[in-house]
């Protein structure tokens, strides 16, 4: 990376910081804005940036990013969440998820016929995982049913570590034969061995968190920094046993959330000092900050060169993963449930492609599976597409929708929707 880059990088971040609340308002999304100026100083624009020439930066970058959010977002997810109004966020990930998967693999069939059949799962898996800061307007309106919008964030902090196992299962799977670990080796390793140290690693970080705050030994400010070592802990030591460092960092983020949230009732400790959100917000904000930097890199060096071998099955598999492969197992999955039509299309359509897509795409890459560039190509044009359309939509789309809510519930007071603002009310 030249020092240019990083100068164009600093000045993007800064600029998107000025305006970010005005922003915020309008279709210029954070991922927009750095993925656009990624586009200018790649190889189709200023040059300034270029994979061959730094390979590793795109890796790095990226795969901190998701190991952060990762354990943050694992961490702060409560049981509560699930089971207040489980009908919606387990729906979404018990049906819709398993079904949006099998669907993209069965559509990539007749549109990319040069990838092998556990490629294409590769592909119906890779684009599965959602990212709600994509389309963040469409769960952070106030307009939109409380309903809709908690269980929009459930799903998108939880649907990627979920859809990990089936990852690196299907990549084992395309790979064996080539090289490539197989099947059982990766089931052990990937999943059990990084399964158990990611957990061990985060229940060993809650309890020294505790055991600090019990004496009055540790400040808020390095409580934060522990809070950040653990999922980079985790994440090497699975490295290091050849598993897969994501799951590790996700079962940290669970085992950490959990172990807090269980002792937060022990005598002399407050409760504020024992909430995962406040312990891992300085995680949180770092991955959401790397995140930012993964598109602006996305656009230079991954999507710029895909522009140039665009082709319509490609884009055609993009728009299909984007709408009828995502919101087809969103109707599914909330039939029954009272959802009106306009909310199940709301769900539906806000299944943006993000960080967890790119990441999963990029270590397939790596793989040197046999139709890797035909893959590489549509996650990136799927994510691009996503950027832009999800981006775009979320402020005209949440304000349509929460003025459709606002007049349906006048007339109908016992709106499904509105089942969240029922429950919280005074009695």
């Amino acid at each position: 990376m030249t020092e240019w880059a990083i100068v164009v990088a600093g000045g993007v971040v800064v600029g998107y910081g000025v305006l970010s609340r005005r922003l915020s308002t309008t279709v210029l999304s954070g991922p927009l804005v750095f993925m656009v100026c990624g586009l200018a100083i790649g190889p189709l624009g200023l040059d300034l940036l270029d994979r061959a020439r730094d390979p590793e930066v795109t890796r790095t970058l990226l795969e901190s990013a998701l190991v952060l959010l990762l354990f943050a977002d694992a961490a702060t997810i409560k049981a509560r969440d699930l089971r207040r109004e489980e009908f919606l966020p387990l729906r979404l990930l018990a049906v819709g998820l398993p079904a949006t998967m099998a669907l993209g693999w069965l559509a990539a069939w007749p549109l990319l016929p040069g990838l092998g059949v556990w490629e294409l799962a590769l592909a119906g898996i890779i684009l599965a995982p959602t990212d709600a800061a994509l389309g963040q307007q469409a769960v952070s309106d106030k307009r939109v049913p409380a309903l809709v919008r908690g269980g929009l964030s459930v799903e998108s902090g939880l649907n990627d570590g979920l859809a990990l196992p089936f990852f690196v299962l299907a990549l084992a799977a395309a790979g064996e034969g080539h090289g490539h670990p197989g099947v059982a080796e990766t089931f052990l390793r990937a999943l059990l061995l990084s399964g158990v140290i990611g957990l061990a690693a985060g229940w060993a970080g809650a309890s020294l968190m505790r055991w600090s705050l019990a004496r009055g030994w540790s400040g808020p400010d390095w409580r934060q920094f522990l809070a950040l070592a653990v999922p980079a802990i985790a994440y090497a030591l699975c490295v290091t046993a050849e598993g897969s460092g994501f799951i590790g960092a996700w079962a940290a983020g669970l085992a950490f959330g959990v172990h807090l949230r269980r002792t937060s009732a022990d005598r002399g400790l407050r409760d504020q000092d024992l909430d995962p959100e406040q312990s891992t917000r300085f995680t949180e904000r770092l991955g959401l900050l790397l995140a930012s930097l993964s598109f602006l890199v996305f656009g230079a060096v991954i999507l710029g060169p895909t522009l140039e071998h665009l082709t319509w099955r490609t884009v055609g598999y993009a728009l299909l993963s984007l709408t009828v492969v995502r919101m087809l197992p969103v109707a599914l999955s909330l039939v029954g449930t009272g959802l009106r039509a306009a909310s199940v299309a709301y769900i539906g359509w806000f299944g943006p492609r993000g960080l967890a897509s790119l990441v999963f795409g990029l270590l397939a890459i790596e793989e040197h599976l046999p139709g890797e560039t035909l893959l590489g190509e549509v996650v990136a044009v799927t994510v691009g597409l996503s950027i832009l359309l999800h981006g775009a939509s979320a402020p005209f789309l949440g304000s349509r929708y929460g003025a459709w809510f606002a007049r349906t519930l006048r007339a109908e007071p016992d709106l499904r929707e509105n089942a969240l603002a029922r429950e919280d009310a005074p009695r």
